[in-house]
């Protein structure tokens, strides 16, 4: 039996698909991005002229919290991680992604893919990441 949710201190997803699904002892996590609960995004701003500032380097870590609060609602942590694949919107964001993903993660940490995609759901969104993560059901 497979547990899906929503969960509810974190943004609504844009879609009619869960934050997470348990199947057994594997944990998926759909495509995560730096939006907060108010739609508003970490590592994006505008200036009075409108003027779009970008930061890849807050968004990635703001993706990797946002998944490490999705492991936490279903008894997981960012140790768990098996394989994450993460989409760039700009591969010439990849060395600023890499230098802080290298923050959370090492060689023993989870198997990774880093695409480039055209665009994410939102303009200023430069990635968006999801995993799978292994985290055995405890038996009682």
């Amino acid at each position: 039996m497979a547990d899906a949710r929503v969960i509810d201190h974190l943004a609504k997803p844009r879609g009619r698909f869960p934050h997470v699904k348990r199947a057994g002892d594997l944990v998926y996590i759909s495509g995560t991005s730096s939006r907060r609960p108010d739609n508003s995004f970490v590592g994006a701003s505008a200036d009075d002229l409108g003027v779009t500032s970008l930061d890849i380097k807050a968004q990635t870590a703001a993706v990797i919290e946002n998944i490490r609060s999705i492991l936490s609602d279903v008894g997981a942590d960012l140790e768990d991680l098996v394989q994450v694949t993460a989409y760039l919107v700009n591969m010439n964001d990849f060395a600023g992604y890499n230098e802080v993903y290298a923050e959370y993660f090492d060689e023993a940490g989870p198997t990774r893919t880093t695409v480039a995609v055209h665009q994410l759901p939102h303009p200023h969104l430069l990635i968006e990441i999801q995993a799978v993560a292994y985290a055995p059901v405890p038996t009682n």
